[in-house]
């Protein structure tokens, strides 16, 4: 049996604000090798040269990353604000449409962060701009220091921040071996309305949505709102999350 392959979502991205780039984080493909024990292949954010079927064809499993650009709110029928920006509206052409790829076609998916948020509005949900400005809910940004630039040590920007609360007997429960975990935190956005197969299964102290499945798929297809892929070698929590992608991954390497 070959080594499973798993499909990792480019963002736009420009290099000295000039060259246009495609971009993963190193930690996603760390975490796919490392964890999930499979090869991962970037693959561009950009519908005219990604074709979903293609790409389908030849991996088992597909990632959608966290990125700093948001799901643009035209997606959920909500007018865009510059504050709320950047956004990259050719990764949400193939993410979304991808999504329900996966799980028609039975492929696993996993989604970090911006990549639940896709998961949610591809199935019809809707997102809040930015969770912090809803009354009583935390500020969810990665830290920072006095002068507003983002805090440069990494420990610290994806230190555990919050408490998530999951659904008794629920798959991620049952996953993790237990009802609480704790996490980190670096979004604005935020699940406020689910989508129409979008199982709720983890709840922030504050009650901000963290962790989702969708309903009836025939593979693995969940999402959470944290950055899974910071260090699960040695992260518990995250370490099973990967691991169970990595067994979804092999059993669909083995039937196909």
């Amino acid at each position: 049996m070959r080594r499973p392959v798993v499909g990792v979502i480019g963002n736009a991205y420009r290099v000295e604000n000039r060259f246009q780039t495609q971009m993963v984080g190193e930690r996603n493909l760390r975490a796919v090798t490392d964890v999930a024990g499979a090869l991962p292949l970037m693959f561009a954010g950009s519908p005219e040269i990604t074709d979903i079927g293609a790409l389908l064809d030849v991996v088992d499993g597909v990632i959608l990353t966290g990125a700093r650009a948001n799901v643009h709110p035209t997606r959920f029928k909500t007018e865009p604000h510059e504050k709320h920006e950047p956004y990259d509206i050719h990764r949400d052409d193939v993410a979304l449409a991808l999504t329900e790829a996966c799980v028609a076609r039975g492929v696993p998916i996993f989604g970090i962060c911006r990549g639940l948020q896709e998961m949610n509005v591809a199935f019809g949900g809707s997102l809040h701009p930015e969770i912090r400005e809803i009354p009583g809910r935390m500020n969810h940004r990665m830290p920072r220091l006095e002068n507003g630039e983002i805090h440069p040590d990494p420990t610290v920007v994806f230190a555990d921040r919050h408490d998530v609360h999951l659904t008794p007997g629920g798959t991620f429960a049952s996953l993790l071996g237990c009802e609480t975990i704790r996490v980190n935190s670096l979004h604005g956005q935020g699940i406020l309305e689910p989508g129409e197969r979008v199982v709720i299964e983890g709840i922030a102290e504050d009650g901000t949505i963290e962790a989702i499945r969708i309903a009836d798929a025939a593979s693995f297809a969940l999402g959470v709102q944290w950055h899974a892929e910071y260090d699960p070698q040695r992260n518990p929590i995250n370490r099973a999350l990967f691991e169970a992608f990595g067994t979804a991954l092999k059993a669909h390497n083995r039937a196909n």
